[in-house]
């Protein structure tokens, strides 16, 4: 997209920036000794570790033999490979008094990097398997503190450790509880190691990511997911779920569904749905940026192609978890 530039009247120095929080998952990032990359520059790998149980301690021959230790190497390949350039020409630059470029690569990380950042790791946490999730509705104070007392309990139950357990939720549903000022609430909320407070356009569970260079996201950046359709693999009618049949292209949402047509019926899948709270338990999580180039500025005496600054960013990583832990992880969602 072609640079807009509005340049200042009179001498105006100062820039109306918007307000973006910083990144809300950088909490979760894992240690560099937790992946190590292999042969193929796109993967990583992580130990997975198991050992047998207690046995009968025999007098007369001792110890029973334990299984032994069982370390499994997990491979999984890079999700995440997203950049940009910004390419700004001197004269522009120098008319707005350094502003165009001055603030770009922190307007560029502020705005975009940690929002999509985030928004990227709660989907990918949001689609793991296995995970704990609850769909139930939320729409005050005491709903929400027995949602987190439910799940706190849940993964007290499956001896999820209280270190390193953090509860990310919205600040609209963290001062709803608050306002209750009970010890229950108060409780409630001191069984985490950390509570953070996302901004609601980074809580869904599924987005999509832009590619900056196909119609319709020449803009990048990324979106809520739209879904689509399959096949229902229902053998009958679920209460309450939307089933469509397809016509070309279109699909139709059936009025009254019935049992004996479910083969021609389809069901939409993939929807983003705003989550109320995710629960995490760090060591559950992997987390990793195996690449950040950036931001890099490149000055235009360097530009061979025009007379214009230039800053550009990538990150290259990758977002998952360990398939022994699922029980570190509590979503809720709309």
């Amino acid at each position: 997209m072609p640079n807009q530039i509005t340049l200042p009247k009179g001498f105006q120095t100062l820039l109306d920036e918007v307000y973006r929080k910083a990144a809300c998952t950088s909490i979760l990032d894992s240690s560099p000794k937790d992946l190590k990359p292999t042969q193929n520059v796109h993967e990583f790998c992580y130990p997975q570790l198991e050992v047998g149980g207690l046995g009968d301690y025999d007098r007369a021959s001792g110890y029973t033999n334990n299984k032994g230790v069982s370390l499994v190497w997990k491979t999984v390949e890079a999700d995440y490979d997203r950049g940009t350039k910004i390419m700004v020409d001197v004269m522009d630059n120098q008319e707005s008094f350094d502003l165009a470029f001055g603030k770009a690569a922190s307007t560029l990380l502020r705005e975009h990097v940690a929002p999509e950042g985030d928004a990227f790791t709660f989907a990918k946490i949001a689609a793991l398997s296995g995970i704990s999730t609850d769909t139930a509705a939320i729409e005050n104070g005491s709903q929400f503190l027995e949602a987190i007392l439910t799940a706190s309990t849940e993964m007290d139950e499956d001896e999820v450790p209280e270190e390193q357990r953090y509860l990310f939720t919205t600040s609209t549903l963290l001062n709803s509880i608050k306002a209750l000022d009970t010890t229950k609430s108060r409780e409630a909320l001191d069984g985490f190691a950390g509570i953070v407070k996302v901004p609601r356009g980074r809580f869904y569970t599924a987005i999509d990511l832009l590619s900056g260079r196909d119609e319709g996201e020449l803009d990048g950046g990324w979106q809520p997911s739209e879904g689509g359709y399959q096949k229902t693999a229902d053998a009958d009618i679920v209460a309450n779920k939307d089933y469509y049949t397809k016509s070309g292209s279109a699909y139709t949402k059936v009025a009254s569904p019935a049992k004996a047509n479910l083969g021609d019926y389809y069901e939409k899948v993939g929807v983003g749905k705003r989550i109320n709270f995710l629960i995490v338990h760090k060591p559950a999580i992997i987390k990793y940026d195996r690449h950040v180039a950036g931001p890099t500025v490149i000055q235009a005496a360097m530009n061979p192609d025009a007379d214009a600054d230039i800053v550009k960013y990538r990150k290259y990583g990758v977002v998952g978890g360990y398939e022994n832990k699922r029980a570190g992880i509590y979503l809720s969602h709309q």
